[in-house]
C-alpha cells in the first residue's frame, strides 16, 4: 500500500514537537503555561491521526 509521505512526516514531527514540550513542562521550574500543555497534548493527538491515516485505504 503507498504511504502519504507528507501526512506522516507531518504527524511525525507533531509527536516529536509536542512530546517534547509536555516533558519540558513536567519540570518544575519550567515557565510554559498551562494552556500551551493543552494545545501540546491536542498536537499530540493530531500527530497520531496524521500518522495512522497515511497510509492509503487504512482507518484508525
Amino acid at each position: 500500500m503507498a504511504t502519504d509521505s507528507r501526512k506522516l512526516t507531518i504527524g511525525v514531527g507533531l509527536l516529536v514537537l509536542c512530546s517534547a514540550l509536555v516533558i519540558f513542562g513536567g519540570l518544575p521550574t519550567a515557565p510554559i503555561p498551562d494552556v500551551a500543555l493543552a494545545v501540546a497534548a491536542l498536537g499530540l493527538a493530531a500527530g497520531s491521526l496524521l500518522v495512522g491515516f497515511s497510509e492509503d485505504g487504512i482507518g484508525v
